[in-house]
């Protein structure tokens, strides 16, 4: 049997092959179990890496994975190209709109907090880390960034509602490819001066070279745009089209100046996000998963690529002093100068300490990382602090996402920013039978979200006035524009029984299980749905053999949905025997808990309980108590029709 270590050893074609198929395994191997346990990906990527680089060889004395010396030259390219496509998502996400929704605070934190957190960042990096100048000054640049893929969970998590949410979900989608420009600009910058050109020289040269790229990005985006409107392109060529042409627009930028191609492609993402394409969201969808591939073999090449002496040597009291200093200085002074008269008290303590680091501030970190050990020993200069960017990097992502993690929700609370109201149901699939469940659940209280992705579909909810999410909630898009933290169950009432089981199994590890719901697919088969596995759907809601189908031939009959309160003197088996038919759907407990019925979860019943069903029209309405009249007991309602 050959040993692992001898073939990674070399940089043969089994080498490389096996190296590529390590990194696709542990990337997406953590990606999976992150999704699985509802863990932070991006940690669990870094120690894959770990685990294959530095710890095994600390225990077996050779790395069971090093990219350096695998892939050799080719090591830089790979990175870079990955992260111009990390950051072309990045660019494709943030559209000129979200400026304007997310309010005067996310903007002034952008324009004005952004530039204060990259200089009080420098000083920190500087005479806290104790980088060099050029070093602490591009490490400072990407540390502006939040990742929205790390604050979304955790806004989730908190139940924090209002414009702290809103600030923060918004700061890290434009943050982005900000903190990205910073450090391009500030490598550029200190590249050409290292070869013997004056810094105002090299600052002006940069200036146009990024000018250059942006109009280049700006060209590709509207040139594609247009293409796809005009029909020059068929369907099936778009989304490889797409990934080509980022390859193109950063090479052909990269001929201008070097890591110019990470503006021209931020550049052109932005400039697809904001031409209102119709097809965009499918183009998204290819690129999640392309990104989602990159992300992970970024991730555990960077870690895999670290040395035990490398980490050892960043775990000092330097590093400890950066931490303290970003979290609890850069941070807070930024956010307070920046968002000053914009905030309360309470807001301004809460955002000034959370930021999470995500995956662009690594991706990126580690890219100019590299490059700059590459220019010390090209060049004039010696860059002391290079070789620790990538290590400091991992720890503010480590500290920040655990700290973070474990604190917003107490301090939300703590400060009175978390939701108070109970979170509501999401149902998804817009049609005139969940349309009228959703008029009954908001008729109750219950707060609840129609979501659905074809705006026809959601006309009539949004003429009921009912709260709708247009969009495919399976997206990526969807996590970053719904509010999760609004809801806790989710039914998925679509006539496409596969999607519907892919949503129940998509927010079954958020909201747990039970509950997560869908019909049946079979109608009047009792027995268990066969064409997908059962741990694979949802739970059945009302009864198995209830399908859509049958609750739209039923509505169409004259079936409407009813309330009923139930008090003392008349119970749920009263209210049983006088309905012989119908479908009983739900039940809002005493204590205004919503639980959807179905098979093996029957109604409880009681004093203050409301029944939620579905039944024909012309059934006998609830007799009143004998000693008196039925309109004179305000706590008994009739059925009524939504």
């Amino acid at each position: 049997m050959p040993d692992l270590n001898l073939i990674l050893a070399g940089t043969g074609s089994e080498s490389l092959i096996f190296a590529c198929a390590l990194i696709g395994a542990l990337g997406l191997g953590a990606q999976w179990l992150a999704w699985r346990i509802q863990a932070p990906a991006i940690v669990l990527m870094a120690l894959a890496g770990l685990a294959a680089g530095p710890v095994w060889q600390l225990a077996f004395g050779e790395p069971l994975l090093n990219p350096s010396s695998t892939f050799g030259d080719l090591l830089r390219p790979i990175v870079s190209l990955c992260v111009a496509v990390i950051l072309f998502e990045g660019g494709l996400i943030l559209k000129f709109q979200n400026l304007r929704d997310a309010g005067a605070a996310v903007r002034r934190v952008v324009f004005f907090g952004g530039p204060l957190a990259w200089f009080f960042g420098s000083l920190a990096a500087r005479y806290a880390a104790g980088l060099d100048w050029a070093s602490a000054i591009v490490f400072a640049g990407v540390m502006v960034v939040t990742g929205p893929t790390v604050i979304m969970p955790l806004l989730r998590q908190s139940k924090l509602s209002g414009r702290p949410a809103q600030f923060l979900k918004w700061e890290g989608i434009v943050n982005d490819p900000i903190g990205a420009l910073f450090a391009v600009s500030a490598y550029e910058i200190i590249r050409v001066a290292s070869q013997g050109e004056s810094m105002l020289g090299a600052g002006l040269w940069v200036l146009a070279a990024a000018g250059i790229g942006v109009a280049l990005g700006i060209v590709f985006g509207l040139g594609m745009s247009r293409a796809f409107r005009n029909g020059w392109t068929p369907e099936y060529l778009k989304a490889p089209l797409i990934f080509a042409s980022i390859i193109l627009c950063y090479a052909l930028a990269e001929q201008v100046e070097k890591e110019i191609g990470l503006v021209a492609v931020t550049a052109y993402g932005m400039t697809l996000a904001n031409s209102k394409l119709a097809d965009l969201s499918e183009l998204r969808k290819f690129k999640e998963d392309i990104a989602v591939l990159l992300v992970s073999g970024v991730f555990v090449i960077l870690t895999a690529d670290l040395t035990p002496s490398t980490i050892m040597s960043a775990l000092n009291m330097n590093t400890l002093m950066f931490l303290v200093v970003m979290l609890f200085v850069v941070r807070p002074l930024s956010v307070w100068i920046a968002t000053a008269g914009t905030l309360n008290r309470k807001e301004a303590l809460l955002l000034g300490w959370i930021a999470p680091r995500g995956i662009v501030a690594v991706a990126v970190s580690g890219l100019f990382g590299s490059l700059l050990v590459d220019l010390s020993r090209e060049g004039r200069f010696y860059f002391s602090g290079a070789d620790q960017i990538v290590p400091l990097a991992f720890a503010m992502v480590f500290t920040t996402v655990v700290l973070h993690g474990f604190t917003i929700g107490p301090l939300a609370r703590k400060l009175g920013l978390a939701r108070s109201e109970k979170p509501g149901v999401l149902l998804v699939g817009a049609n005139s039978w969940s349309i009228e469940f959703a008029k009954a659940l908001k008729s109750v209280k219950i707060d609840v979200i129609v979501a659905d992705s074809n705006y026809r579909r959601l006309r009539p909810a949004r003429e009921a006035g009912l709260d709708t999410f247009l969009g495919e909630v399976l997206s990526e898009d969807a996590e970053i524009r719904l509010d999760h933290s609004r809801f806790a169950t989710v039914v998925a009432l679509s006539t496409n029984d596969s999607h519907n089981a892919l949503v129940c199994s998509q927010f079954a590890p958020e909201v747990g299980r039970h509950r997560v719901y869908q019909l049946s697919l079979s109608e009047g088969d009792e027995t268990d749905d066969k064409s997908v596995g059962s741990s694979a759907r949802g739970r059945t809601l009302i009864r198995r053999g209830r399908t859509y189908d049958g609750l739209i031939r039923d509505q169409y009959r004259g079936w409407n949905f009813s309330r009923t309160r139930l008090t003392e003197k008349y119970t749920l088996e009263q209210y049983m025997a006088e309905r012989p038919k119908g479908d009983l759907v739900g039940e809002i407990r005493p204590d205004g808990t919503l639980v959807l019925l179905g098979p093996s979860r029957e109604a409880r019943g009681g004093e203050g309980a409301t029944i939620i069903s579905f039944a024909p029209d012309h059934q006998p309405q609830p007799a009143a108590p004998a000693e008196e009249p039925a309109t004179s007991d305000p706590k008994v309602d009739e059925p009524q029709k939504t």
